[in-house]
């Protein structure tokens, strides 16, 4: 047999037995800490090599000096990696109880609801490679965690606020009904026919603000239906205009119209609903002698055209820090509740509980589309972008 040959299967069988019995005992030992298993591996690679070394030593008749200096040596070469074994798995140790450090802090963050993320830049970072991805991923999940329970407090704010305001718009004229009613059954109403007909519009007024909540519900439980048509955003906007028109005569507000043609296909009521919404907002918030223009235009984008109905109005503009919120549900430019009009009933719009622009935006989103508001001129100007619709069949 090839002594070369003779010399590798000595060293297979001296190095292979150590190390299987080495193997067996690392996976057997049960659960041990992450040092303890770094240098059990470190070791049983380690006498692996010396056993191999010192057996094929022994078979080469080498002379009593050369063998023991051979195996002082081996012995000399597995301690020194033993010991350096020892140092690398001491840095690994100290990476991962920087890992525990971070995740604990992350986890006493999430409990106490706390809307910063934790200090995680503070601890020594990893110096292993996988433990700093780690570590980064810890990191990006704090930030999200604090991010979600942000919103999560503010959305319970608004939930509460809304709850609040639906409240309060529910029992105004519940209780001038009432009051109305008593008066009736007691005869001293001095004009019967006056009061049924405000009986009639407070209860108009009571069916459109469940109306809201309804279609709120079916927004944010995603079962909203469009019905979608191939409509023209001119023709939509001029029938808007002309319905609310009664409603800035009575407040004294000019309404202009700048309509370019444009197609969509969108559902035409929802849609002239939210049109509807942001022009008699508008001219609410748009005092005497005041104009609101609405205005249509076709757009190319760079992903692919966009037909934009524009509402902008003379209210003096929202304060930054509200811009944010006023498409939240319940929110409204101020607490005071403005009465609503004898126009604005007539025209079926107007006094709801401040979720027209709530709705507004779930509708919006359901096209495709996008609803924006910025500060411009003498007041604001509030956007509904939605898709093209091609060319006719």
């Amino acid at each position: 047999m090839n002594p070369q040959l003779q010399v590798v299967l000595l060293a297979l069988s001296w190095s292979g037995v150590v190390g299987a019995c080495g193997l067996v005992l690392v996976r057997v030992g049960g659960t041990r800490s992450v040092r303890a298993s770094l240098v059990a591996v470190a070791v049983a690679g380690l006498v692996a090599v010396v056993a191999g070394v010192v057996g094929t030593a022994r078979a080469m008749f080498l002379s009593g000096h050369d063998l023991g200096v051979v195996v002082l040596v081996s012995l000399v070469s597995g301690a020194v990696g033993v010991l350096v074994a020892l140092s690398l798995a001491g840095r690994v140790t100290a990476d991962v109880r920087t890992l525990v450090r971070a995740a604990t802090a992350v986890e006493r963050a999430a409990g106490a609801g706390s809307d910063a993320p934790p200090p995680l830049d503070d601890l020594p970072g990893p110096r292993t490679a996988e433990f700093r991805l780690v570590r980064e991923e810890l990191a990006a999940a704090a930030r999200r965690l604090a991010d979600a329970q942000r919103r999560e407090r503010a959305l319970e704010a608004s939930r509460r606020e809304l709850v609040a305001w639906v409240s309060h718009d529910l029992r105004t004229p519940l209780a001038g009904i009432r009051a109305m009613a008593e008066a009736l059954e007691d005869g001293v109403a001095d004009d019967e026919a006056r009061y049924h007909r405000q009986i009639r519009r407070e209860v108009d007024h009571l069916s459109r603000l469940v109306d809201d909540l309804f279609e709120l519900s079916r927004i944010q439980s995603g079962s909203l239906r469009l019905r979608l048509d191939r409509l023209d955003a001119a023709a939509l906007a001029g029938d808007v205009v002309a319905g609310v028109s009664p409603v800035g005569q009575a407040r004294g507000v000019r309404l202009r119209a700048s309509l370019a043609p444009g197609r969509l296909e969108a559902d035409g009521a929802s849609l002239g609903r939210v049109l509807a919404n942001l022009v008699v907002n508008a001219v609410r918030h748009t005092p005497s002698g005041g104009t609101v223009e609405v205005s249509t235009a076709a757009e190319r984008g760079l992903g692919g055209d966009v037909v934009v109905l524009a509402v902008s109005d003379g209210c003096g503009g929202i304060p930054a820090e509200d811009l944010e919120r006023v498409f939240e549900p319940g929110w409204r430019g101020s607490t005071a509740r403005s009465p609503q009009s004898d126009a604005e009933a007539d025209a079926g719009v107007g006094g709801g509980g401040g979720l027209g622009l709530a709705i507004a935006r779930g509708i919006v989103d359901a096209h495709g589309g996008g609803i924006s508001v910025r500060n411009t001129g003498p007041g604001c100007r509030f956007e509904v972008r939605l898709p093209a619709a091609g060319p006719p069949p």
